[in-house]
Order: C-alpha cells, then sequence, then structure tokens
C-alpha cells in the first residue's frame, strides 16, 4: 500500500501491465474484456490508406486498429490496482512503446498461431528491455492449434519463459494470463517492501 492523504488511508499499491503483440492479435479485446472499468480505446477506422501497410493476412474482417493505446484497470481488494496498458501492434506506432513500457512490471505478448512472427518484435522488445513477459497464445476459433512445447520452439524462447493458451474473449481466461504474468514477473524479481 501506499500512502495515501492526509486522513489516514492508504492507497492502493500500483502495479503497471503491458498487453502487447502484433496486430489483430487480440489485445484490445483482451483488455476490455478483464478491466473493470470502462476501457479507454484509441481505435480507429482502417482506411485504404493502409493498403500495402497493414497486412490484413488472417484477420480480413479487421476494420479498426489501436493508434496509441488501449487502457483498463483491476482492483484487488483494497492493496493493489492493476493498470493495463494495450500497445498498438503496427510498427508505425511502435515508438509508443518506450512511454508505455516505463515501469512496466511485465508484459504478456499475445500470439496469433496464424501470424506467429508478428510476435517476434515484443518478444524481441521485452527481450532487449529486461522486462519480464509470457506469451498467451490466444485461441481463435479458425486457427491451427499447436502444443505450448512447439509454440515456445517456434518463438525460440527461452525455458524460463511461461507460454499459455487463452481466449482474450474471456474474462476468466485474461485473468489467469494477468496471474500467470505477475506470478512469473515476481518471481524474477525480490520482492519490494511494501
Amino acid at each position: 500500500m501506499v500512502s495515501g492523504p492526509s486522513d489516514g488511508k492508504k492507497l492502493p499499491t500500483p502495479i503497471k501491465l503491458l498487453i502487447a503483440g502484433g496486430f489483430g492479435v487480440g489485445k484490445t479485446t483482451m483488455v476490455g474484456s478483464v478491466s473493470e472499468i470502462k476501457p479507454l480505446r484509441t481505435e480507429e477506422t482502417l482506411t485504404d490508406r493502409s493498403i500495402g501497410v497493414d497486412d490484413l493476412s488472417g484477420v480480413e474482417s479487421k476494420t479498426t486498429t489501436t493508434v496509441a493505446m488501449d487502457f483498463g484497470r483491476i482492483s484487488i481488494g483494497d492493496d493493489f490496482v492493476l493498470y493495463l496498458f494495450g500497445t498498438p501492434g503496427q510498427e508505425r506506432f511502435w515508438f509508443v512503446w518506450d512511454e508505455l513500457a516505463r515501469g512496466a512490471l511485465g508484459a504478456v505478448v499475445l500470439a496469433d498461431t496464424r501470424r506467429l512472427a508478428d510476435c517476434f518484435p515484443s518478444v524481441d522488445y521485452f527481450e532487449r528491455r529486461g522486462t519480464p513477459f509470457i506469451v498467451a497464445v490466444n485461441c481463435f476459433d479458425d486457427a491451427p492449434q499447436y502444443a505450448l512445447d512447439e509454440v515456445k520452439l517456434a518463438l525460440n524462447l527461452g525455458p524460463d519463459i511461461p507460454v499459455l493458451l487463452c481466449d482474450a474473449r474471456r474474462r476468466d481466461s485474461g485473468k489467469e494470463v494477468l496471474i500467470a504474468l505477475v506470478q512469473h514477473a515476481y518471481g524474477r524479481r525480490p520482492l519490494a517492501k511494501v
């Protein structure tokens, strides 16, 4: 808990988490499904100007894109509050990532087996920064299914990086992913004195 106003009440300890991954992988959906508040979204309609810039293969029905971030919140009792930041997926918006990543405990890299290579930039980014991360394979209805060990091998992940399945549309699935991330991140860092 963080010291609060002069009335002696303690403010909840904030924990910042990122939801990252490639274009169309389900970041906005995940933030929206788990947030206790109406999420802040910075989505814009895809237009013909994105032809040749945005690769829609595998996500042909996608009509919008996040241009800055998604934001949501989850309170855990009176002690903690998780602040969720969904990153933009396209390369032209990656300049936002450094600001979003500052102070984050860790990140979820969402993966889509139809476009698995699209999560390499996220994995590389968090490895370079030393930010704890996990990979959550978003189980799209029409996506090929692979064993988690196969996904880990395809992404060239170390043995200490958790990989799990999720359905970004389902609140309970998203919460399980966030719990796994926090457990992983705290397993890699000494706990701060609160």
